[in-house]
């Protein structure tokens, strides 16, 4: 389960006002990179690891923001939890990745059901 553009959706959840717009986490230096974009800054050509001055080139209007690991990853503890309680068997790969074992759920409840439902969880 892999969690994309989850330092912007971190900042949105803080911030409403960024919805919608080409919102870039990262430093603004011209020796930084992207962090993370939001979707509408992906259609100006802009990706993570991505320098920020080719960034700043593509979409000068792009909203940057600095961003904070501290808020990330309390975000990412609490996405944590919710997979522990509706997932039998998890593995944390990353601050925005999880493996889940849906072994048996095709059985019993469909993994795509399933899959939706967590979705869902996780966003509210």
């Amino acid at each position: 389960m892999d969690q994309d553009a989850f330092f912007v959706s971190v900042e949105v959840r803080k911030n409403p006002s960024l919805t919608g717009k080409p919102v870039i986490i990262g430093s603004l230096s011209d020796r930084g990179v992207v962090a993370s974009c939001s979707y509408e800054a992906r259609k100006f050509g802009i990706h993570s690891a991505m320098p920020a001055r080719m960034a700043r080139m593509l979409c000068p209007h792009g909203i940057w923001i600095r961003g904070n690991m501290d808020e990330y990853t309390t975000a990412s503890h609490e996405i944590t939890e919710i997979l522990k309680q509706e997932v039998p068997l998890i593995e944390k790969a990353s601050i925005d990745e999880h493996y889940i074992d849906m072994t048996g759920m095709d059985k019993h409840y469909g993994t795509l059901k399933c899959a939706k439902e967590l979705r869902l969880k996780v966003i509210k």
